[in-house]
């Protein structure tokens, strides 16, 4: 195991680059503050204002102490710029623990720069698997479990995959941040935002589109039978476009021969996206996040991937996963119903508090109450 020194405030390095990891990032930032000291650094993964700003201004995130510019790129190059600024960052701060989220380059970069500098590593979400190597996430995720010391689960399925590979020093069991954002955003957005009048939308007489995959992004022809099959959906779908998703769409020569229904627009704040999700009759998307907060939202789920690291949300009959099928598509979303109450399959509110609540417990050798 690896060490903390055990002093009444804990100097914590949180990393953050994206979208997800933003709201993750909020409640938890809420916490550790109340009682350690947080050095915020933002890797600029997104960088331009629909995907990173205006998170920061709808969640109350802390100004970040560091943004690092590292935008975009090829992934080695993405993931190396990243490393070599976050090690600067460390070896300046000299933290005690540094917390990274979920699976974005920025969480493997963070990870690592921290491990080879000898500094203990805390990953919240961590122990998911889509059991496919071919997404560039997958390769994230399992590589910053495996040089974790504290791996925080949002699931019992997230403890069992790490089981199965070894890991169980350090593994709790918290429950999941997005539980809590939500929870402490919802309202907001329900008063706050004018989104469903500005695109003239009824509540559960829409459809919410997010595609930004490369698997989906990188291929002409899943773009083209994803539009194909909403434009027979016979409802109106708001489609926030992913800057990634606006170039490939351009490339393709499809952004102005969308079909009549789809709204696209740019990326959308987190509270018009909440409140977009929340009223929506489905949702379709190859996120995982968006995945999480449509079934948090208690709306159905319909996922263009053949595989999930959400396996609970597909279990529970709350999410399809159709690919990016044509027919597929357009059957899930004449058809899919789920057909009971769902699960507490993330947990009760509280997960940042318990994450809190565990690293003020520390020990000289990181010995958890």
């Amino acid at each position: 195991g690896q060490t903390f020194s055990m002093k009444d405030t804990m100097k914590i390095v949180t990393i953050v680059g994206a979208r997800p990891q933003f709201i993750k990032c909020a409640p938890l930032s809420r916490e550790l503050r109340r009682e350690h000291t947080e050095v915020l650094v933002h890797t600029g993964q997104h960088y331009d204002y629909g995907m990173s700003d205006v998170f920061f201004a709808d969640l109350a995130i802390p100004e970040p102490d560091y943004n690092l510019g590292a935008g975009s790129g090829p992934q080695g190059m993405q993931t190396g710029e990243i490393l070599a600024r976050v090690e600067d960052v460390l070896l300046k701060e000299e933290p005690e623990l540094v917390i990274v989220f979920g699976d974005t380059n920025s969480t493997l970069a963070g990870a690592l720069a921290a491990v080879k500098l000898h500094i203990p590593v805390a990953h919240v979400e961590a122990g998911l698997r889509s059991f496919d190597r071919t997404m560039p996430e997958e390769i994230n995720r399992v590589v910053t479990d495996h040089v974790s010391a504290l791996l925080f689960c949002p699931t019992e399925t997230a403890v069992r995959n790490l089981a199965r590979e070894g890991i169980r020093n350090g593994v709790f069991l918290v429950g999941d941040v997005m539980v809590d954002a939500l929870a402490y955003n919802r309202g907001i957005a329900a008063e706050r935002s004018r989104v469903l009048p500005r695109f003239g939308l009824q509540p559960g007489n829409y459809l919410v589109l997010t595609v930004h995959r490369p698997a989906n992004t990188d291929s002409r022809e899943h773009m083209e039978a994803i539009l194909a099959a909403l434009g027979d959906a016979g409802l109106p779908v708001l489609f926030p476009v992913h800057p990634r998703t606006r170039k490939a769409l351009e490339g393709y020569g499809l952004r102005d021969r969308l079909p009549e229904n789809v709204l696209a627009t740019g990326p959308l704040g987190y509270l018009d996206m909440l409140e977009a999700m929340a009223r929506a009759a489905k949702i379709l998307t190859d996120s995982g996040g968006v995945q999480k907060e449509a079934y948090l939202l208690g709306v159905p789920c319909i996922t263009l991937r053949d595989t999930t690291e959400w396996v609970e949300t597909v279990q529970d009959g709350w999410n399809v996963l159709v690919g990016a099928d044509r027919e597929r598509i357009a059957d899930a979303v004449r058809t899919f119903a789920p057909k009971k109450e769902r699960s507490m399959i993330f947990g009760e509110v509280g997960a940042s508090g318990r994450i809190s609540s565990l690293l003020r417990c520390l020990h000289d050798r990181w010995n958890p109450c």
